[in-house]
């Protein structure tokens, strides 16, 4: 699928006619110009590309040639209708899929989005239980690139020995074929570093701003932060958040109240809460909430009487865990058509500064935080 490129000075740069050529073929197989529709005027191409207007002559003649253009006289250029009727197809590169719980409502999202319509979603062709996912997320890329796909939704992996070199090459190998990509849930770069790809996230610093305050508001004096080593970028900005909630409060920043160690290791645990006297914990996520509260329970404490505890998330068993979890609600099927109409829009517009499209959640109260319902009496489980 590669396309035809001069060489430049240390670079190979593609003629300006063919970045208009790719940007409107890519248009009309996503389905962006379809039902009659009108493609850009010429003036519009010159003025939206800063070319001449022989460039864009150029360009529409090659479409034409290769029957995606016809045009009505006196009327403008339209996509013919057998590219119309063509079902353009975005492929998804999700390393995570059917193991964090937020992906596949987000991918839900995406295909009950009216934007969807006329699209279609390729889920490839997986290879089963136990893959690495490093391999799989780069097959999963040359298969797209094969089949020549409208875009592509990425969500980077986190974890892993290669996982910054995969995520680096999926990346590169699309952009040298010239496929769309909207990143899904994180960046591909640490804070303040920023990617040249769109991102549809949760609003994480707020998340976790909102978490840390309900905790405090419910009487939490010593609130510490719990995430495992390694990270993503989305938990740094969870702790960002949490760290401007304890200044809105007045409280002291302490480096030593962001805990990053393994939930499950009871002896850390003990030992956090011994010097740092912690009375709550938010998590960066539901898991490590599930696993931080067998700790808890497996060390006699009682939550949310010694411990208060909040995630992340909001994910199915959150309400079925011993003391059901007070959690933030991720709105996936929002995030879904966002990341559509993210699509769409850079299809239509590749010159498009990358943007970071971010959604708010829900805060959903239930017994671990300790909160009281209006006649004073403690949540009970829903």
């Amino acid at each position: 699928m590669g396309r035809k490129v001069e060489e430049g000075a240390g670079e190979r740069v593609q003629p300006k006619y063919l970045q208009i050529v790719e940007s409107l073929r890519q248009g009309i197989e996503s389905g962006r110009y379809r039902n009659g529709v009108r493609l850009p005027s010429e003036s519009d191409l010159v003025r939206r590309f800063g070319v001449s207007r022989m460039t864009v002559v150029k360009a529409m003649q090659q479409l034409r040639q290769e029957g995606l253009l016809t045009r009505r006289a006196g009327s403008g250029t339209y996509a013919t209708e057998a590219v119309v009727g063509k079902k353009p197809v975005f492929g998804l590169i999700i390393p995570d899929l059917g193991q964090t719980e937020i992906f596949e409502p987000i991918c839900q999202g995406m295909a009950a989005s009216p934007n969807a319509a006329g699209h279609s979603l390729s889920w490839g062709h997986s290879a089963g239980p136990g893959a690495d996912k490093e391999d799989e997320a780069e097959r999963l890329c040359q298969q797209y690139i094969e089949q020549r796909v409208s875009g592509v939704f990425f969500a980077p992996i986190e974890f892993g020995p290669r996982h910054d070199q995969v995520n680096r090459r999926v990346l590169k190998a699309l952009k040298t074929e010239h496929v769309p990509v909207v990143l899904l849930d994180r960046c591909v770069r640490k804070f303040p570093e920023r990617s040249a790809y769109d991102l549809v996230c949760l609003d994480n610093r707020r998340a976790g701003y909102i978490m840390t305050d309900h905790l405090l508001k419910q009487g939490a004096k010593r609130v510490g932060f719990l995430a495992v080593e390694g990270s993503a970028e989305t938990v740094d900005d969870r702790i960002a958040g949490y760290r401007e909630a304890l200044f809105g409060h007045g409280l002291a920043l302490e480096r030593e109240m962001v805990v990053r160690c393994d939930p499950s290791d009871a002896a850390m645990i003990a030992k956090a809460l011994a010097t740092q006297k912690i009375d709550a914990f938010l998590c960066a996520n539901d898991r490590t909430a599930a696993e931080l509260m067998r700790t808890v329970l497996g060390l006699g404490l009682k939550v949310p009487e010694t411990l208060r505890i909040a995630g992340i998330d909001d994910v199915r068993y959150a309400e079925l865990l011993p003391v059901p979890l007070t959690t933030l609600h991720q709105p996936c099927g929002d995030l879904g058509a966002a990341a559509i109409a993210a699509m769409l829009d850079r299809i239509a517009n590749p010159h498009l500064a990358a943007r970071s499209i971010m959604l708010n959640g829900r805060l959903v109260v239930r017994r671990s935080c300790g909160a009281r319902a209006a006649d004073g009496e403690p949540i009970k489980a829903s």
